[in-house]
């Protein structure tokens, strides 16, 4: 009969380390993912690799998509520097006929292709692409980067 008490000598083992386990585990598993995530900076100083670091803020704040008249604006003044400015504007018009929403905007956004358009053409040069799109906001965007 010495066989039958070792079967439950096991099982008291087991369940011990099953319980120890059952305790220790999260608590490993937490502390490594922060650990992995994080890093901390022990000297003070600024160092040139910077770490990112999650945080509660971060996670739960969605990420901000671009306005429409911001993804326009760029993409229009990207189009000014390839091509030229006469069809930044031609596709600004097009723009604001197809989607009236962004007529308040076309001002701003004229301005900021006549700016760009003096720095990329010179003065003379970008005043020649000058069109009444936006009540004249291109022209007015070049005559404020002459002066």
């Amino acid at each position: 009969m010495t066989h039958s008490s070792k079967p439950s000598a096991r099982r008291g083992a087991a369940r011990r380390i099953g319980r120890s386990l059952a305790l220790v585990l999260p608590v490993v598993l937490v502390l490594s993912g922060t650990l992995a995530v994080t890093r901390v900076n022990w000297s003070g100083g600024g160092s040139s690799d910077s770490v990112l670091t999650a945080s509660a803020e971060d996670v739960s704040t969605p990420a901000r998509s671009r306005a429409p008249q911001d993804v326009l604006r760029d993409r229009l003044l990207l189009e000014l520097q390839e091509k030229d400015p006469g069809v930044a504007l031609t596709h600004l018009q097009q723009e604001v006929n197809d989607r009236p929403s962004l007529a308040r905007h076309c001002v701003s956004i004229a301005r900021a292709l006549g700016r760009a358009a003096v720095q990329h053409y010179g003065a003379s040069r970008a005043q020649s692409f000058a069109r009444p799109v936006c009540d004249t906001s291109f022209a007015s965007g070049v005559a404020s980067q002459q002066g």
